[in-house]
């Protein structure tokens, strides 16, 4: 018996809950105790087509989804066919036998345990519900086949819908459990407890919630976005709290118009952000350039997934890196930090409105969509940790000798920042080149002196990164290391577990994990490598981006490079096998 480690995966077509029951089931457990990782697959469709959602359950920190699968819960025959051999032996199988094959002759595999559970009768014929209801039942079934708290589940239950609506769901699920615990009880090798951390105050939330949480806890004002997946999450969560956090949210037309909005309500003084993905920045370039001439402090948040083009607007990739980094005409100051997990997205979202403010310039949170919309148990955070900064900010009256200079030719290149309506100040923005005023100018010597002042900014802020110890960089694993896997953004998560699988199988390796991409943390990453022996690069894309930014920045090539760029996420079990065969 395998008490409280765990693989599970729920599928079936579009429409049917899928994900909601992955997520229920992975907020039972952690109140269990445990850990869960959850991500979610699905296909451009409304209707139609398959989706599904796995959770990795364990008593230790678990970091991403698992190459197999312990327990799977089939809504209809597809999700059977698709995912039975990703099952281990002596796995299970929850299905409806209207649904799915009845013995295990038919799915060439005669080392599982099967479970039908009627799921269409009963939520028809005995609780007289809409056939959605099926997915909860299953949810019961599984329950009683791991041997778990079946409270757990009521709990999260009434704390998900409304009471009606929570009382049907609680019944249904009582069905599916009392059926399965009389025909299968005990015939399951896997099983799931209250851990001593029950009941212990924890959090379950995606990457587009941590960021939503990190930028209303900065003190975000203003939020204008167009749905466009993977960000349409984050949009949702503003909107959602946009009352209770006394902010305003708008859905425009269109991607330019957010970037626009955002950029006039951080001119106003707003803390303000958007966020989109490849497509929608393509149409954001020209208002970052203005925020750039502008020196307009806006956040915008990048989702990526495959492209060009549509590509696969639903999964995930990495291939915007250079596209960011490089976005817009023109020379200009920016920063793009890139979080890992739930955590970083949280605490770098805040910090994001800093470096905006305190350097007056675009900030972009790149992200993905594996980490935006997997879901991951965690410590609630210390919102203490991050405190707003709002830079040279003038509050209350203009108190400087002579004519107010927004764009005065400070010795950082920050110039002194007052609001519209600042009494004693005239405060102009314009997206031409210009004076120290604001007004218009084609002189050479101001346009060198303009260039010069803006682009000043980031040798002060590397010095800042540098002085207060912002983790630009982590590396995890032993500095003597037989090999360094370097990457960034959502695929920290399968290469820490990697990391596990290689300890156990004797090979030493670390992971460097790069947070800000610009401006380029080129010492940290140097000292890293340099203590290297063999330097390999994991990244969600073909060209190895990040390879060539490290090149570009320290004038080096690494040993080797581990891509995958089918918008799936990298499996553990796939990387480690990887890293052995370049050593």
């Amino acid at each position: 018996m395998i008490v409280n480690k765990l693989s599970f995966l729920i599928g079936g077509e579009a429409g049917a809950g899928i994900t909601r029951s992955g997520f229920l089931f992975a907020k039972a457990c952690m109140r269990a105790g445990l850990n869960v990782f959850g991500t979610n697959d699905y296909q451009s469709l409304i209707r139609g087509g398959h989706n599904f959602y796995v959770v990795q359950v364990d008593t230790e920190e678990v970091y991403s989804q698992s190459d197999k699968i312990n327990l799977l819960l089939a809504l209809n025959a597809e999700t059977v066919a698709l995912h039975k051999d990703e099952l281990v032996p002596g796995g299970g199988v929850i299905y409806d036998p209207d649904d799915a094959p009845q013995n295990t002759g038919t799915l060439g595999r005669e080392d599982l345990t099967l479970c039908p559970v009627p799921l269409k009768k009963i939520v028809w014929e005995e609780l007289k519900e809409d056939p959605i209801m099926r997915n909860t039942v299953a949810l019961g079934a599984a329950f009683a086949l791991l041997d778990c708290d079946m409270d757990l589940l009521e709990d999260v239950l009434k704390d998900t819908f409304k009471p009606a609506v929570a009382e049907a769901n609680v019944k249904a699920a009582r069905k599916g459990y009392d059926y399965a615990k009389s025909n299968f009880g005990g015939s399951f090798g896997y099983k799931l407890v209250k851990t001593k951390s029950a009941g212990k105050q924890r959090i379950l939330l995606s990457g587009n919630e941590a960021i939503g949480l990190g930028a209303l806890k900065a003190g975000c004002k203003f939020f204008a976005g167009y749905p466009m997946t993977p960000t349409t999450g984050l949009l949702h969560f503003m909107a959602e709290n946009e009352r209770s956090m006394e902010t305003l949210l708008i859905q425009p037309e269109g991607e330019i118009a957010a970037v626009n909005m955002v950029a006039g309500a951080a001119f106003a003084g707003a803390r303000a952000m958007t966020a989109t993905s490849g497509g929608g920045f393509c149409l954001m370039v020209e208002g970052l350039g203005m925020a750039g001439m502008t020196e307009t402090p806006a956040v915008i948040v990048v989702g990526q997934r495959p492209g060009p083009s549509t590509g696969l607007p639903t999964y995930s990739a990495q291939g915007d890196l250079r596209f960011v980094v490089h976005a817009s005409q023109g020379e200009f100051p920016r920063v793009v930090v890139a979080p890992g997990d739930v955590e970083e997205c949280f605490y770098e979202t805040m910090r994001a409105f800093n470096w905006a403010e305190k350097y007056q310039t675009p900030v972009i949170v790149l992200t993905d969509k594996y980490l935006v919309e997997s879901q991951a148990s965690t410590e609630p955070f210390e919102t203490s940790r991050v405190k707003t900064e709002r830079g040279n900010l003038i509050t209350g009256q203009f108190q400087g000798t002579g004519e107010y200079r927004k764009y005065e030719l400070a010795e950082t290149g920050v110039s002194p920042r007052a609001l519209p309506s600042t009494q004693g100040a005239i405060v102009r923005a314009n997206a031409d080149e210009h004076d120290e005023f604001g007004f218009t100018s084609e002189d050479p010597a101001t346009v060198v002196s303009m260039v010069e002042k803006r682009l000043k900014k980031i040798n002060y802020l590397v010095k800042e990164l540098e002085e207060t110890g912002v983790e630009t960089t982590k590396l995890y694993g032993p500095r003597d290391a037989a090999a360094t896997v370097v990457s960034w953004g959502g695929t920290k998560g399968p290469i820490r577990e990697a990391l596990k699988i290689l300890k156990r199988d004797g090979v030493v390796a670390n992971y460097l994990q790069i947070i800000y991409l610009h401006p380029f943390p080129v010492e940290r990453v140097k000292k890293a490598l340099d203590n290297s022996k063999k330097a390999i690069v994991i990244e969600h894309n073909k060209t190895s981006q990040l390879s060539s930014l490290i090149r570009e920045r320290l004038l080096r090539d690494v040993d080797g490079t581990i891509l995958k760029y089918d918008g799936r996420p990298f499996s553990p079990a796939y990387l480690a096998a990887k890293v052995k065969e370049a050593l």
